[in-house]
């Protein structure tokens, strides 16, 4: 069915609200936050398309999902066609639509965006892949003739799903290797249950899994099998190492090694994968936020994770502190407009210079320095720099450190041949993917440095094209 209204018409339509949970009631829960469109909003949603002729949001998306041809299928109520469309190009739409930042991406190339609001392109990729989900009638794509090959991926995070996706649709046999004892990488253990319900990850990877997928959990590459015997012992023809970025960063000043001070990985990895905030069914240990004041240093997604949880663990205060603006914080702005409906308190242009402890080792206080934004550094946002005699004592329990991770050098430093940049992190042709070593692939954030979960999977699928190619040439 062709949009029955005129370009000047669609125009005037205003962009959709997501319905979400109320704040005050959801801070205190980890359902979801957003409860998806229904079909009327998602119908009045899709009619706001303007069918471009050469879409920009198709450019602008790294795994390059057909947008113009599912939204026009979602204003037809094809729901499923809709969703079999959008899968052509990516196997875990369910996930994308709700943790991408399609505001950066697809939303941001939308010609309507400056003007109007760019058309809701995640809330339509979530819409589609929930009812598709909840119809029971998940499609899987065709699958290429059986080559024999075998693939190795090392990880099964974003980047490692995308690339077996496209592999075993190419006839491929793909093995995924999980150092952990669940599949999802990051999008099990980072993401919260309130962002990402991990019953949609299990979900999507279960489809996976009739495709043709294999999975092998609580497997260390590095430690229980080497890279080297993947290829030689195993008989796998190429490897694809997608092991992400995990290694924490932390400040760097003192008092960082007190009791009360986590990295914002093991905090997410407890409360989320081990599952902390299920309190009465399991006994992880962490730290109580109960009544208790509670910060998180850094100003992105990360950041915003771990203090929502924090809150949602009964965190009295909550804190972020960042030393830049708001307008500097590379959170998604959703996500900002969560926190602060969530009762967070923005402590902006402050810096931790040192964190106090009791004569029990535990965390009592942050010396927080404040600062001034002066001219821009390289990554384009103007620098903090520390105004002098302003430093003052902010009372803490608990300090999550959120400002970045590095390469987890277990891999590299287990394959003497496989060549690495500065940071550890894996030198990869910046086209092809190909390392060092031959037969040997690397993609997503091990390669680039943290990013977003669909630069990883987009860059999972460019390793999945230059893997089929060697397999079916043999050219290096």
């Amino acid at each position: 069915m062709a949009n029955p209204l005129k370009p000047a018409e669609r125009v005037k339509i205003p962009r959709q609200h997501m319905p979400a949970q109320d704040a005050a009631a959801r801070s205190r829960n980890f359902q979801e936050v957003n409860l998806g469109l229904t079909f009327e909003l998602a119908k009045t949603e899709a009619a706001r398309c303007l069918e471009c002729a050469s879409p920009k949001c198709v450019t602008g998306c790294p795994v390059g999902v057909k947008v113009k041809e599912f939204v026009a299928l979602v204003l037809d109520g094809q729901y499923l066609q809709a969703a079999a469309k959008i899968r052509e190009d990516n196997v875990l739409p369910a996930v994308t639509g709700r943790v991408c930042p399609q505001e950066e991406q697809c939303e941001g190339a939308c010609v309507l965006g400056k003007k109007f609001g760019a058309v809701g392109i995640g809330y339509l990729e979530r819409f589609v892949a929930d009812y598709e989900r909840q119809s029971g009638q998940i499609g899987l794509p065709a699958l290429a003739p059986k080559t024999g090959k075998k693939v190795a991926i090392v990880g099964s995070g974003p980047a490692g799903l995308s690339a077996a996706g496209d592999l075993v649709q190419r006839g491929h046999d793909v093995t995924v290797f999980e150092a952990l004892h669940e599949i999802g990488g990051v999008l099990i253990y980072g993401i919260p249950e309130f962002r990402l319900p991990k019953h949609i990850v299990r979900g999507e990877v279960e489809n996976m899994k009739r495709m043709g997928v294999k999975f092998e959990t609580d497997v260390v590459i590095g430690q229980t099998v080497t890279v080297d015997e993947l290829l030689n012992e195993e008989g796998f023809s190429a490897v694809l190492v997608a092991t992400g970025a995990g290694l924490p960063q932390f400040l760097g000043v003192p008092g960082e090694n007190l009791c009360g001070v986590y990295s914002a990985n093991e905090f997410l990895t407890r409360v989320n994968l081990m599952k902390a905030y299920r309190a009465g069914e399991f006994d992880t240990p962490i730290v109580d936020c109960r009544d208790k004041n509670v910060a998180v240093v850094g100003g992105g997604n990360t950041a915003m994770d771990a203090i929502r949880s924090a809150r949602r663990l009964g965190a009295k205060n909550a804190y972020i502190i960042y030393r830049r603006s708001e307008a500097e914080m590379p959170a998604r702005l959703e996500e900002i407009k969560h926190a602060k409906e969530e009762g967070i308190q923005l402590l902006l242009l402050n810096n931790p210079v040192e964190f106090l402890g009791d004569d029990k080792g535990w965390l009592r206080a942050a010396r927080l320095q404040k600062m001034e934004l002066g001219p821009a550094d390289d990554s384009g946002r103007r620098r903090p720099v520390p105004i002098k005699g302003s430093e003052y004592e902010l009372p803490l329990d608990v300090a999550i450190i959120a400002v970045g991770t590095s390469s987890n050098p277990l891999v590299q430093s287990t394959t003497p041949d496989l060549r690495t940049r500065k940071g550890g992190y894996i030198e990869a042709d910046p086209v092809t993917l190909k390392t060092s070593k031959r037969g040997v692939f690397a993609a997503g954030d091990i390669v680039t440095g943290a990013a977003t979960v669909i630069l990883a999977m987009g860059a999972g699928r460019t390793a999945a094209k230059a893997i089929d190619e060697y397999l079916r040439t043999g050219a290096w």
